[in-house]
């Protein structure tokens, strides 16, 4: 964890101001200041001896106030826009010394901003509407066969979480998979200033976001903030089946491989694309003169484009066929997204973690290749602008589309995803709808059985990770 930054260093990157304890001894002093951080933390709990605690001031917790036992936790150095005597009886209890900046969120971006400009590493950058987690895991898999590879962790993908991760960086990491997630302009400026990624693997250009977007091409405009922050020479590896991303064209100090399956003409292309249900998908990937046979241990068309954003990574950066192979093949997922849990006999899909109506498409699919009841538990996709009914209304003609037995929903644009299905043919005993998720959680505890496969998903403020711990937590 940044492991070769100084106080000095630290000071200098911040445009920040050391402040030291009144009885600090000067030898202690110097050699305090000579000494590299181990690691940045935001949670107190979490500090370690020799490492940084940055007090952010949260909406329910301070974290100005656990800076001593921060101090008394092995602290080096504590970050804080308060001067100590905003935050102690009196400055003279200082137990330890720390760095005074304007904004705690600016410092590590600034921090960050800084360490990557010191690291020599490959930076893939993953941007997209739909799919940047799964990408991004897939292409961790498989940079995993030869490198020592560092990711993104949980949702760590904005302005404060990508910071975050760049600072987990150690000297024995070979290369880094970022995730950069935005929802308005201006926001990949300051991603893309921090990361400075040498790799940019672009998934699609999708309806979301778009009260502040507008529409797509609102989208791709503000996805492609980051062209102007690549580090050079560059990489872009995007997604050719997308008329958005097709659209791209030159970026000045990069080079653009385009991948695909419905267009033939790309850098890397799949064919022979094969679904083996629940267990995954089968296909060929034909990558510059090179072609081999793949299991992907994943369901849905949309894993086959992760596997080929994969592929071009790898492949760029010297990784065999046969090591991108292992790493497509052992690729696993992660809680909330499409993640893929047994519970007596019953298989739950855990996609719960956000939503719009691409992904919720694209999991709807994936549960229609299940063998036994297809039950859809779906809820109120956020962010969608004026649209946002017939985006709902769309999604349930997506329902009827997959097959999908039985339906649930709640909230109230999601009953636009229920009259859509109800016209589209399902019958009255098949479309449940509920105002809350407590009262569809009960219902589905009585209802679901052996065999089902329940599919969960909606935007993150609906709070739907209730529902699966309702059907995986308890015996049912």
């Amino acid at each position: 964890m940044m492991n070769h930054m100084s106080p000095v260093e630290m000071e200098a990157a911040v445009h920040g101001q050391l402040l030291f304890p009144q009885d600090m001894d000067e030898n202690v002093k110097q050699a305090f200041l000579s000494q590299n951080a181990n690691g940045i933390v935001i949670d107190n709990r979490k500090v370690v001896e020799g490492g940084v605690f940055a007090a952010i001031k949260g909406e329910r917790v301070d974290g100005h106030d656990f800076i001593q036992d921060s101090f008394a936790n092995g602290a080096l150095l504590c970050i804080s826009e308060e001067d100590p005597g905003d935050f102690l009886e009196s400055k003279d209890l200082l137990a330890g010394p720390i760095l005074r900046v304007g904004s705690t969120v600016q410092a590590l971006r600034d921090l960050a901003a800084y360490y990557r400009s010191t690291l020599t590493i490959p930076v893939v950058g993953v941007i997209g509407s739909v799919g940047k987690t799964s990408t991004k895991e897939m292409i961790a898999s498989v940079l995993g066969q030869k490198f020592r590879t560092l990711k993104t962790e949980g949702n760590q993908n904005n302005g404060l979480g990508l910071p975050l991760t760049i600072l987990r960086i150690d000297s024995e990491t070979e290369a880094a998979v970022v995730e950069m997630g935005i929802s308005m302009f201006g926001e990949m400026h300051i991603l893309g200033r921090i990361a400075r990624p040498d790799f940019v693997v672009m998934t699609n250009i999708g309806n979301c976001h778009l009260e502040n977007l507008k529409d797509r091409d609102g989208v791709l405009k503000a996805k492609t903030e980051v062209f102007e922050h690549l580090h050079e020479p560059a990489t872009l590896v995007l997604n050719g089946d997308d008329d958005k991303l097709r659209s791209v064209g030159k970026v000045p100090g990069a080079k653009i491989y385009f991948y695909g399956v419905e267009n033939q003409d790309t850098f890397v292309h799949a064919s022979d694309v094969e679904s083996l249900g629940m267990k995954g998908m089968k296909a060929s990937i034909h990558v510059g003169e090179e072609s081999f046979s793949v299991v992907i241990p994943l369901p849905g068309g949309h894993n086959v484009m992760n596997a080929l954003a994969a592929t071009a990574v790898g492949y760029k950066l010297g990784l065999s066929i046969e090591e991108i192979r292992a790493g497509i093949e052992s690729v696993q997922t992660i809680a909330g997204r499409s993640h893929f849990l047994d519970k007596n006999g019953m298989t739950v899909i855990d996609d719960c973690y956000n939503a719009n109506p691409m992904s919720m498409k694209a999991s709807l699919e994936v549960l229609s290749y299940a063998n036994g009841r297809k039950i859809a538990v779906l809820g109120d996709m956020g962010e969608l602008g004026k649209d946002e009914k017939r985006f709902h209304y769309e999604v349930g003609q997506a329902v009827v589309k997959n097959g999908i037995d039985l339906l649930v929903t709640v909230g109230p644009l999601s009953q636009e995803i229920d009259r859509a299905a109800a016209e589209g043919g399902m019958e009255q005993k098949a479309c449940y709808h509920f105002d809350t998720v407590d009262a569809a959680a009960d219902f589905l505890k009585k209802e679901c059985k052996a065999k089902d496969a329940v599919l969960v998903k909606a935007s993150h403020y609906m709070n739907f990770t209730k529902i699966v711990k309702a059907l995986t937590e308890e015996v049912l």
